[in-house]
């Protein structure tokens, strides 16, 4: 890999991929399981019209993202949380449907519109890995990079966010089937989950195995731990949760994410700052900037 030069890093649009990275994705989709299923399910919306609000909340944040000049933590990881509320929903949509299973405590229904495709978690992950893979083949085609500290482009963001918010999605579904339908329960799951992550680290020692490839299965991977975790904190004891509620769960979690997202705008500033006038260090022009 090329290095980054000094213009390139200031003018990224995403972030360098390290421990907090992975810290604030688990905490940003465990938040988008317990928020997903708040508005849907506590507040009785029903999976149909909290899909829809929360696509639409996830094209508003992703517009401030993309039409951002460059890296922003709370842009960035607003979109993040807006494709994991909505893919909460979304995965929900289509694998589910308006049995006793889903409509807990004697309800019939789940707000107005259809109560959900009823596929089932096979059926809806083979559609959405289907769908993650063509995204990846146009990428591909594209000849854009895959590694997401170099994408700089529009083209590059559109393509980035359309696998975020399908492989969201589709890690949505494992956690669901995983806590659900396989036996392992919401702790067993998590635990199966962390188990093949430790893998995929052990793995980047491999020369043979690129680390962009270990990236994607490990973005799909934490949604999953994100799901069972949430479900964890928020189901029933009698279902081998907490039953901490969907609300106060989403509060401390999101307070915890808040928390997170200020350090990184701290240390991204501090990184903006040494680059245009740390020593050695070259002063992007402002036309140039724009040009970019």
């Amino acid at each position: 890999m090329t290095p980054v030069t000094t213009t390139q890093s200031v003018m990224k649009k995403l972030p360098e991929v390290t421990l907090a990275f992975w810290i604030m994705k688990i905490a940003a989709t465990t938040l988008g399981e317990t928020a997903g299923d708040l508005f849907a399910q506590t507040l009785k919306l029903g999976y149909f019209l909290t899909t829809i609000a929360l696509f639409l909340v996830f094209v508003v944040t992703l517009v401030v993202q993309l039409r951002s000049a460059r890296y922003n933590p709370f842009f960035y990881w607003t979109v993040i949380l807006s494709t994991s509320m909505a893919g909460t929903t979304m995965s929900d949509f289509m694998n589910r449907d308006a049995s006793e299973k889903y409509l807990a405590n004697g309800a019939t229904r789940l707000g107005w519109g259809p109560q959900g495709l009823g596929l089932g978690y096979p059926e809806g992950a083979a559609i959405l890995v289907s769908i993650l893979l063509l995204i990846f083949l146009g990428w591909k085609l594209s000849g854009m990079t895959f590694q997401i500290t170099e994408i700089v482009t529009f083209r590059g963001e559109a393509l980035f966010w359309s696998a975020i918010l399908v492989s969201n999605t589709l890690g949505t579904s494992m956690g669901d089937f995983l806590s659900d339908s396989s036996g392992l329960g919401y702790l067993g799951g998590a635990s199966l989950v962390t188990g093949l992550l430790l893998l995929l680290v052990a793995l980047m020692r491999v020369p043979a195995v690129p680390n962009v490839l270990l990236f994607w299965i490990a973005f799909v991977l934490t949604r999953p731990l994100g799901a069972t975790a949430g479900d964890f904190l928020t189901k029933p004891v009698a279902k081998g949760g907490l039953d901490l509620g969907t609300a106060g769960s989403s509060a401390v979690l999101l307070a915890v994410l808040f928390g997170l997202m200020g350090y990184a705008q701290v240390k991204e500033r501090r990184a903006a700052g040494h680059a245009f006038g740390g020593p050695g260090a070259e002063a992007v022009q402002p036309e140039e900037a724009g040009r970019r």
